[in-house]
Order: structure tokens, then sequence, then C-alpha cells
């Protein structure tokens, strides 16, 4: 009886050990996403907390946004990514499940007959979760910490989105107001020309050239402007925006490109460290291994409890003892168990592995892409806008030297304007490639659903075999 006290009496104390903790595991989340984005975040509790944010946003709109301030935007303010963020405290409620033993059953029997009424009543207790709480607490806090990983990675991509749909809505409305040109332009040739038709000394066919022209420029604008307005859209959703904060102003146009190209040093390796993924699959890989450690353990003995009981009749005095309950081996002796978590955990190696070989490849990837967007932006802006600049200066003093008339003029003009359009998309290019280099260098997979990481939380399975 003694045992028992101090069995339960161990009980208590160990139950009492695990408790919520203060930040709920965002101090990690925020850590990490700040080493990444340069921005933190955190998980609105309180009214307090959502009108603080509600507050920052309205301060952060007040001006045009830059990409660093739309991503500020998005982490305070997006009901998505508090919804993923949500299953953090989830993970840290199993975590705190798992340092408390399970409450104990009670049972209670009454027999009555000829006089006598039998009584039966008995209290138990889980002793195999007590002997196994340890190592199931610290499979619990791997799988928490894989929490932890996935809301940071979670928190980064939607900083990712969020930069490149920047650029996006920025490049959008910027070509737009080079589409205005071009239509104006072409406005204002098709109206000359069909004056001179009208005059009788212009050929028609060139006349219906121009006319077409402006009929392609004025379709263009139309498409430019709902690119523009869709481009808009995605970054209001990703912001979480809504009402009057729909109005938030844009730059005029695209920051300028860098005088020199990134060079990242050991950019594969620093992936191996820093990647949010491939530390995902790392802790889910030794959350496994931790998992069938645990189910070995208990392959043979399953169920395990321990507790007081009494008996009652009438006319007798009441009987005190004990009670346990064990499952026996007769059937079942847990190689199924054990084959499964064995074959969890390699399941979680194998994704390991592919998370490495695709971080790798990616980092390579995209730093291709990065280079070539840089090359071909500089291109644009170096050779291909100032030589356009320069035939233009030259087809003015041919026209003010009444060399050539105002059609090639006018045509030069679109011309330019083109080669405006192109450095345009090549900036955009080069900021979004940027972006994603360096998500798949610090973050994750830099596509729009992220590489595939170890899914379902397997070491939760595995340790659901016992």
């Amino acid at each position: 009886m003694m045992r028992l006290i101090a069995v339960v009496a161990s009980v208590v104390v160990l139950a009492g050990c695990a408790s919520f903790s203060p930040d709920g595991g965002m101090d990690k989340v925020s850590e990490l996403t700040k080493e990444r984005t340069g921005q933190s975040v955190a998980v609105r509790r309180s009214q307090s907390d959502a009108e603080g944010a509600r507050a920052h946003v309205t301060e952060l709109l007040n001006g045009p946004l830059t990409a660093d301030s739309a991503v500020e935007v998005a982490l305070l303010n997006s009901r998505g990514l508090q919804a993923q963020l949500g299953e953090l405290g989830v993970a840290e409620s199993e975590l705190v499940r798992a340092g408390r033993l399970r409450n104990p059953s009670f049972s209670f029997g009454r027999l009555a007959g000829s006089a006598v009424v039998e009584i039966d009543r008995a209290v138990m207790f889980d002793v195999l979760g007590l002997l196994t709480m340890p190592v199931t607490r610290q499979v619990e806090q791997r799988r928490f910490e894989q929490a932890q990983y996935q809301a940071a990675s979670d928190t980064v991509g939607l900083a990712a989105d969020v930069r490149r749909a920047f650029f996006e809505a920025v490049a959008s409305q910027q070509l737009v107001t080079y589409f205005k040109q071009v239509k104006d332009t072409a406005d204002a040739s098709n109206e000359l020309a069909r004056r001179m038709v009208q005059a009788g000394n212009f050929p028609k066919l060139t006349q219906m050239r121009e006319q077409a022209f402006y009929a392609d420029s004025t379709a263009q604008l139309a498409r430019g402007q709902h690119q523009a307005t869709a481009a808009r859209e995605r970054l209001t959703r990703l912001l979480g925006l809504f009402g009057d904060q729909v109005q938030f102003q844009l730059p005029g146009r695209l920051p300028d490109l860098p005088k020199q190209p990134a060079e990242p040093q050991n950019a594969e390796q620093t992936a191996m460290e820093k990647r949010l993924d491939v530390l995902m699959a790392k802790r889910s890989t030794e959350a496994t291994a931790r998992a069938l450690g645990l189910t070995k353990a208990t392959r043979l003995v399953n169920v395990l409890q321990l507790g007081y009981q009494d008996k009652s009749q009438t006319g007798t005095p009441r009987e005190n003892g004990y009670g346990i309950e064990i499952e026996l081996p007769l059937f079942d002796f847990g190689s199924s168990r054990a084959a499964r978590a064995e074959a969890i955990y390699m399941q979680a190696v194998n994704r390991t592995a592919q998370v490495a070989v695709n971080a790798r490849s990616e980092v390579r990837e995209s730093y291709s892409a990065y280079r070539t967007a840089f090359d071909l932006a500089r291109h644009y802006r170096d050779e291909v806008v100032p030589l356009r600049k320069r035939i233009s200066d030259e087809n003015l003093l041919r026209f003010n030297g009444m060399l050539i008339g105002p059609f090639e003029l006018l045509a030069d003009s679109r011309e330019q304007v083109t080669s405006v359009t192109g450095y345009v998309e090549a900036l955009r290019d080069y900021w979004v490639a940027e972006t994603n280099l360096q998500t798949a260098i610090f973050g994750r997979s830099p596509g729009p659903g992220g590489s595939p990481t170890p899914s379902s939380f397997s070491a939760t399975a595995a340790a659901e075999s016992h």
C-alpha cells in the first residue's frame, strides 16, 4: 500500500511539472523569421494585440509601400498566417499532455441478493504511461520543435510571396504608364495618317497600318491595365487588407538594379544548415527514431495499470487491496508495431535525404536564374535603353532637318518605349529572382507550394504504435 502511495505521489509531482510556456513557443519562431526576413512575427492572442497590429498597419499604409514594409504589413495583418501559427498551440498542448499521466479510472460494482449486498470499488492508474513518460515527452518535444520550424517556414514563405507580388504589382503599374504612352503615340500617328489621307496625299495602305497599330496598342493597354489590377489584388490578398485599406499606395517605379550581383559563398552548405524545410526533415527523423525506441521498449507489455481496490459485503468487514491490469502477449507479440515503426523511420530517412537533394538543386537553379536576370537587366540598362535614346535623339535631329517625316519619328518613339518596357520587365524578373535565391538558401523551396517535407508528423504516428 505504501508503494502505491509513493507511485501516486510521483505522478502528481510529474504532472505538476508539465505546463504551458509563457510565449507558446513563438519566441523561437520570431527569432527564426527575423533571421531570414528581417521581420519578427507574433500571434494575436487578445483584443489589445489585434488593435495594436491594426494601428501599426494603418501607420505603414499612410505612405507608399516598400517591399520591406509590405512584408511587415502581411506579418501583422494576414489572417491566414495567424491560422497557420495556431498549429503551434496545438503542438504545445500535445507536449503538455505528454507530460501528464492519463486520468485514473474508477470502477464500481454492486451485487444484491438474498439480503446480501456486495460492493466492489477500484481506482486504476496507467503505470506504463508513467514509466514511458520521459521518452514520450521527448518525442512530443521534438514534434513541438518541428511545429516551430513549420510556423517559421510558413511565415518566411508568406514574406517571399509578398515580395514577389509586390515587385509584380509595381512593375505592372509601371508598364501601364508606358502602354499609355504607346497608345498616345499610336493615336497621334493614326489621326495624322487619317487627315493626310483626307487631303489626298497619303497612301491608304500606310494609313491602315497606322490604324492597325493603334488598335493593337489599345488592346495592349487594356490587357496591361487588367494585369496591373490582378497583380495589385494578389498583393492585397497576401497583405490581408480590406475596406479603405485597399487604397494603399505603391511606388511609381521598381528599385534600381544594384551595382554588382551578389556572390553567396558556400550557398549549398548554408542551405543545409539554415533552410527550414531541411531542419524540419532532420527533426522529424530524430523524433521518429525516438518513437521507434519507445515502440521496441513496449512491444511485449503495452498495457499496464495498477491501482487500489476494496470490497464490502453486508455483515462482513470491508476488504482492501490492490489490482493490476496487464495485456498478455498471447496473439500479438508486438512485432507488427515494431515493423510499422521501422517502416515509418525509413520513410523519414528517405524523405530527409530527398529534401536535402532538392534543396541543393534549388539553390543552384535559383542562382542561375538570379545571375541571368541580373545580366539581362544590366544589358537593358547599359546597352539597349541608352542605344534607343541615342537613336531617338539622332532621328529628332533628322526630323528637324526635314530629312525624315513625322511617321518615322513616331515609329522610333514607339520602339524606344518598347525597349523601356523590356527593361522594366527584366528589372522585375531580377528582383523576383533575388527573392527566390534568398528563399532557396535560408528559407524553403522557392516554388509556389514549397518542397515536400515529412508530412503528418510521422514521429507521432510511430509514437502512437506503442
